[in-house]
């Protein structure tokens, strides 16, 4: 169990610096951090299950400026144990969730404020002229911080054992599990919501309702959906680059490489 908290809290450390020191290979998203706990525990279903249940729920959560968004990563990798190690189903494993989720926001609360107080100490080791200080600051110690965050919460969840977790999941009165598996529902609806407010639009609303239709009306699954969704974009696409490619072939300039500042040329 030690080396299985060691490498899941390891785990962790990766995918809170990635958007934060390694760019943005999106592996701080729960799915995929699910896939990489599945795999690394031998159990890759279990981990997308539950990887696919805790994106949905978090479709909607936008980090703006210094805002702290409850930490569905967090919550996606030790849920994601706690189902694959204790056999638990995914509902339980779910109920667990927005605890820790909140519990992850309230760190990141933490760490921000700390942070802050660590820009202030750069920006006057930069008026010194001590620019080694500055930028261990940044990168050294907000890096080591942020690093902690994520390995300590999940190291000791997962250290802790799995007869704790399932004691500490007995505890929890059934209304209020019930309440937060009815809370998780209305996340993953309020999630797509948002996602849907801003992507739809007059040319896009039909698309959506061709795959709403293929769906519910003749009963394709997610994969053929992707794959149809896939085909009719590359045919779109071919036609919209061919039009625009004759037009301009045809001494024609096409709409959109119009430039005003040309009829005063």
């Amino acid at each position: 169990m030690l080396l299985t908290s060691l490498l899941l809290g390891l785990v962790g450390v990766f995918c809170i610096l990635d958007s934060r020191l390694l760019g943005r290979l999106n592996f701080e998203r729960p799915l995929i951090t699910c896939t990489i706990v599945g795999l690394l525990l031998g159990n890759l279903p279990v981990g997308l299950a539950v990887g696919a249940s805790i994106e949905l729920m978090s479709l909607g959560l936008v980090v703006i400026g210094a805002a702290a968004p409850p930490d569905m990563n967090m919550a996606a990798i030790i849920c994601s144990a706690f189902a694959i190690l204790t056999d638990a189903s995914t509902e339980t494993a779910l109920a667990l969730a927005i605890p820790i989720a909140v519990l992850g926001q309230m760190l990141g609360v933490l760490m921000r404020t700390i942070l802050s107080n660590l820009t202030h100490v750069a920006d006057k080791s930069i008026a010194d002229g001590n620019f080694r200080r500055a930028r261990s600051m940044h990168i050294v110690w907000g890096t080591l911080l942020y690093s902690l965050m994520y390995f300590i919460p999940i190291f000791l969840a997962v250290y802790l054992g799995t007869d704790f977790v399932q004691k500490l999941v007995e505890v929890i009165p059934t209304w209020l599990t019930d309440g937060l598996n009815l809370g998780s529902k209305f996340l993953t609806a309020y999630g797509i919501a948002l996602l849907l407010s801003s992507m739809l639009n007059r040319d896009l609303t039909v698309y959506f309702l061709l795959g709403f239709f293929l769906v519910g009306y003749i009963g394709l699954n997610i994969t053929a959906i992707a794959i149809f969704a896939c085909i009719l974009a590359f045919i779109l696409t071919g036609l919209k680059f061919r039009g625009g490619a004759a037009a301009a072939a045809g001494g024609v300039p096409a709409a959109d490489d119009y430039d005003p500042l040309e009829d005063d040329l």
